[in-house]
Parts: C-alpha cells; structure tokens; sequence
C-alpha cells in the first residue's frame, strides 16, 4: 500500500520514522512514543480522532501487505510494538464501552448463558442471532437501495474499501488459534472467502470489479486518505482481535456478527446499484454475498462461535464483546454517512479522487 498523508502529529512523526531505516534512531522512536502517550491523554474520543486512527492504521498495514518504500524490518521492530500497544489499550478500552451500548438485551441472555456454566452452541449462536436482529438506528442498506445516486454509490464502495479489498484477512489470523469444531468452521467460511483456490472469484477481486464499474481506483489504500476516522477505526478493531491470540473470541464474535448481518443488506445494496442500471459485473459482489452469507450465518454462529463457546466457556464474554463492538463501530459510521448524505454533503473527508 502506498504510505498516505498523515492526519496530524502523531501519523506526521511515524511516517517520518517509516522513511528510515529500523533501528537507526532509537531517539526519534523515543520521541514518538512519547507523543503517542500525551496524545492519547489528551483526545477526546479514539474512536473518531483522525492522527490516532491512522497512525495505527499504518501500524497494522505493516502485518499485512506492508507500505510501499517502508523497510519490511519495521514490522517487528521493538519501538514500534510499543506505540502500536499505547495505542490499541485505549482503543480496545473505548470498543468495550461502545460494546456494552450496543449489547441491549444481549447482555442479559448472556450473563444467563454463561451462568449455566457450559454454554450450549445453539444457545450461542440464538443469542447472537437476537443480537443481530435489533435495530440500533439509521439502515444504510436501505439508503442505497431507496435514495443514493450514483456519487453515493461511489463513496459507498470507497468507504468499504479499506476493508473489502483485503476481505478476509483479519479473521483468517484466528486460524492457527483455534482447533476442532471452530477451526474447521472457520477454514470453511475463509475458503469462500477466498474463492475457492479461484484468485477471480476472490471476494476482494469480486469486490474490486465492482468499484471498476464505477470508475474507482482498484489499488488498495488508494483511499485511505479520503475516508473518516470511523472507518479505519472499523478496521483497525479487525486488526486489533485478529492480531492478539487473546482476543480469539472477539474476532470469532466479530465474525459471526458480520456473516449474520449481511445476506439481507447484501441483497438491498444490489438493489441500488441496479436501480441506476449497473449490471451483474457490478452487482456480482453483493449477490455472492447473498447466497454465501445465508449458509455462512450458520456455520460462524452454531460451529465456529458457538462451538468456541463450547470448547473454551470462558471466552464466551469476549465472543459476545466482538459482536456488539462490530455492531457499536459500524452503527456509527452509518450514522455519519446517512447524515451527510441527507444533508446534501459528501461523507469522505475531501473531495472524490479522480481513478487512476
């Protein structure tokens, strides 16, 4: 990924950092860990502050495909862990807050559950179901299959982007971290995924597909300088549960939510596409999902999540913690779409860029 422009002080200095060599000043590590440290102090609310978001935005990219020009060294260097954990324990502190609004009365059914000692998988997977069935506010599913025009399409897919052009690989972490029942469940689900042993029918190259249709830039994190806070943030809590073993829960309970709450706003977002006479090269992406998350939900609530449960009732508190913080982050990037598309403004922090 190209190395975007910072947001603000903490991303200026760890890009400047990146630039050299790891290692080769421990000084100017120093100086950054002691930024990051007064900045989180100070901000307001880590969920939605830009520097801090995207400098762990940087941060995780480095486990992934890397940044372009930025030594591969750098993704273990010991300077840098440290930021990366100043930064993820508020974070994962302020999901956690988010995660207890949006349990509702999940958080009863859980505590009952968890009370009885061995959680049931079906009882899990109910549970989660219930959860993804509330309805916490403004559906931008609905939004694109009533009211968006073709620009809100576009920022639609830029938005998602940062995720959906590297669908899968912050869940696939949790791989070597389960076993049985919930291992299998998993390597089922990310073999659709990943098409199959089929690099076209990759649901990140189905994705790209449809932001050619629209003439978007297909590169990933060829956008990640336009989109809000709250969408890396959306992201970066991916990131955060796969990356740490600890928290093979939450990713599981990340999963699970984002499999059941998908066929139906799947089906709608085809819909709005349509309705502007995109056609099945568009649309392809979200009719996969139509048909693959009906079976998925299945699978990721009773095997994978419910069988977790099963296997390590313990983690059960943590598989439910996923789910609502999933349901938390995405129910507040919704909220800012919907309210700056109703409000006849664009949702992405500048201007659409031009394709490449």
């Amino acid at each position: 990924m190209q190395l975007p422009e910072p947001r603000g002080p903490v991303s200026a200095e760890l890009t400047d950092l990146l630039a050299g060599l790891p290692g080769a000043d421990s000084a100017a590590q120093a100086a950054l860990l002691s930024l990051v440290a007064k900045t989180v102090r100070l901000a307001d609310d880590i969920l939605s502050d830009d520097d801090l978001q995207f400098a762990l935005f940087c941060l995780y990219e480095l486990h992934y495909g890397g940044l372009d020009g930025v030594d591969d060294a750098w993704e273990w260097e010991p300077g840098l862990i440290a930021v990366r954990r100043l930064l993820e324990a508020p974070f994962e502190q302020a999901l956690r807050s988010a995660a207890l609004v949006a349990a509702g009365p999940a958080s009863a059914n859980s505590e009952r559950v968890a009370a009885e000692g061995n959680p049931d998988s079906d009882a899990v997977a109910d549970m989660l179901f219930a959860l993804a069935a509330q309805d916490g506010g403004p559906s931008l599913s609905r939004y694109v299959a009533k009211k968006a025009t073709v620009e809100q399409l576009a920022e639609f897919l830029i938005h998602k982007s940062v995720y959906q052009l590297k669908e899968a690989d912050p869940h696939t972490w949790a791989i070597p971290r389960l076993a049985g029942r919930p291992k299998a469940a998993l390597v089922e689900i990310q073999a659709d995924e990943y098409g199959g042993g089929r690099p076209h029918r990759m649901h990140s190259a189905l994705f790209a597909r449809t932001m050619e249709g629209l003439g978007l830039d297909t590169r990933y994190g060829s956008y990640a300088d336009v989109v809000p806070a709250m969408a890396l943030a959306s992201v970066n809590m991916m990131s955060l549960f796969g990356l740490q073993r600890r928290l093979r829960g939450a990713i599981t309970g990340h999963l699970a939510i984002y499999e059941m709450t998908s066929s139906r706003p799947n089906h709608l977002y085809a819909r709005g596409f349509r309705r502007h006479g995109f056609g099945s090269d568009v649309t392809e992406y979200f009719d996969e999902h139509v048909e693959a998350d009906a079976v998925h939900e299945q699978i990721a609530g009773r095997d994978l999540a419910g069988g977790l449960a099963e296997a390590e009732p313990h983690l059960l508190e943590d598989i439910l913690f996923g789910a609502t913080a999933a349901l938390a982050i995405d129910a507040r990037l919704t909220a800012h779409i919907v309210e700056a598309w109703e409000d006849g403004r664009s949702s992405l922090r500048t201007s659409l860029p031009a394709a490449a």
